[in-house]
Order: structure tokens, then C-alpha cells, then sequence
């Protein structure tokens, strides 16, 4: 999973909740490998893991219906709800407010280098 938006805040593990528009078919217990980028690379380029996270839960809701609380979740603690709708809405074609994205909320796990 790409992480290339917000790869500082996976390093520093202040983001613990991303929203997608795919990626419905995981389920709590899942585990995913974050990357830096996952698409777009360059002839040569490889894909950087940033680290293993665990699913623990998806829903899907309308992006307007993000909270504050999510937003921090998010890793954005200084922005509001509308700024953040903005900056998927003008970074995605043919996204609006009200389009139906999955909330997905997950933990990091330790690599064995960190146990």
C-alpha cells in the first residue's frame, strides 16, 4: 500500500487511519507492507518498504464524513475536516466531497530489528 502522500507520517507513526478509493477487499487481521511508491517508478527504480502494518478495521463512508479526530488520525493534526477534503479532492480527477472512499484503521507492528 502507497503511503506516497504521506510517507513522514507513516515513518513517524503519527497516521494510523488512510482512506482509499479501493483496497475494500481487506479485513481486520490483515497484514499489508507500506511503501513510499508503488506506481509511477522510473525505469530502474525500486519500490521502498517503509514497514508492516495490521488492518484493524475498513468501512466505507463518504469523505465528507471525516471528523477531527480523523483527520489527526490521518496525520494532520494542524488541519481541519475541509482541508483535508480539499487536498484529496484537487490531488484525485473526479472526486468530489460526498464520494464514497474506504476508512481504513490500522496498527504498526515491530520489525524484528525493534523487538
Amino acid at each position: 500500500m502507497s503511503f506516497a502522500m504521506t510517507t513522514e507520517q507513516f515513518k513517524n507513526q503519527s497516521k494510523t487511519v488512510t482512506r482509499r478509493f479501493g483496497w475494500a477487499f481487506l479485513k481486520p487481521g490483515d497484514v499489508v507492507c507500506g511503501v513510499e511508491k508503488a506506481m509511477g517508478l522510473k525505469s530502474g527504480e525500486k519500490i521502498k518498504k517503509l514497514g508492516l502494518i495490521e488492518i484493524v478495521s475498513v468501512r466505507t463512508e463518504a469523505l465528507n464524513q471525516i471528523t477531527q479526530s480523523d483527520v489527526i488520525k490521518e496525520g494532520f493534526p494542524d488541519w481541519t475536516p475541509d482541508q483535508f477534503i480539499d487536498m484529496l479532492t484537487n490531488h484525485y480527477n473526479n472526486v468530489a466531497p460526498t464520494s464514497l472512499v474506504n476508512r481504513i484503521e490500522y496498527k504498526y507492528l515491530k520489525t524484528e530489528r525493534e523487538q
